[in-house]
């Protein structure tokens, strides 16, 4: 029985994992369908959201049956308590993707990135998938040093997103108060899509130690 119980701990790690790389993909797909104004490819993005919040709900209700059927202490109760978290927080990062996308699709058939802008924004969705990766590889390792370097990770999509806004408040700009808004719109959800990564990683320290870490 103990070692059904284990196995289902387990299953829920890997169910956190793999939604990692779910919404990872989503966010990759939601770039190039910003970039390129992909239509189909936007759809698609926005479409599987339902099942990144089919697999919140599923991996949500697990971690509670777990709860209620096995009353677990200390360190099992720490997992648990800490999925639910990490959970919520990658269920988030899916949506920034689909809002991405939603933007892509809304601007469409134009590209809603002005051409001066594309190579940052390139470069936010880049990071975003470096970032994503390694917090999938943080959820399955428990390696805190790992964890540690996404707090770097995440400094750099800041100073991108600080470029963006630099780029809106010039003087030179001349895309228009449309494409301001846009892109706005776009550096604050790659900027959060980093930002509940960092929370994922912040959370397997916690797991491991059980030590909260402190932002000063």
């Amino acid at each position: 029985m103990r070692d059904t119980y284990h196995d289902e701990l387990d299953s829920i790690s890997t169910a956190l994992v793999e939604m990692a790389h779910q919404v990872g993909s989503a966010m990759s797909r939601a770039t190039t369908a910003l970039l390129d104004a992909d239509l189909a490819l936007a759809e698609m993005v926005i479409s599987n959201d339902d099942a990144v919040d089919a697999r919140y709900r599923d991996i949500e209700a697990r971690a509670f049956d777990l709860l209620a059927r096995q009353q677990p202490v200390a360190g099992d109760l720490r997992i648990l308590v800490t999925s639910l978290r990490m959970v919520a927080d990658l269920e988030r990062m899916g949506d920034n993707a689909a809002h991405v996308a939603k933007i892509a699709r809304r601007r469409y058939p134009a590209s809603a990135v002005p051409a001066p802008l594309r190579s940052t924004v390139l470069q936010m969705g880049n990071a975003a998938a470096e970032i994503v990766a390694k917090t999938g590889s943080v959820i399955a390792s428990r390696n805190l040093d790992m964890a540690a370097e996404l707090e770097k990770d995440d400094d750099v999509m800041d100073e991108l997103h600080r470029q963006l806004f630099h780029s809106i408040l010039d003087d030179a700009w001349a895309a228009g108060v449309e494409a301001a808004i846009d892109v706005t719109l776009v550096g604050r959800y790659y900027e959060r899509f980093a930002d509940h990564a960092v929370s994922v990683a912040r959370r397997v320290v916690y797991l491991v130690t059980g030590e909260r870490v402190i932002v000063t």
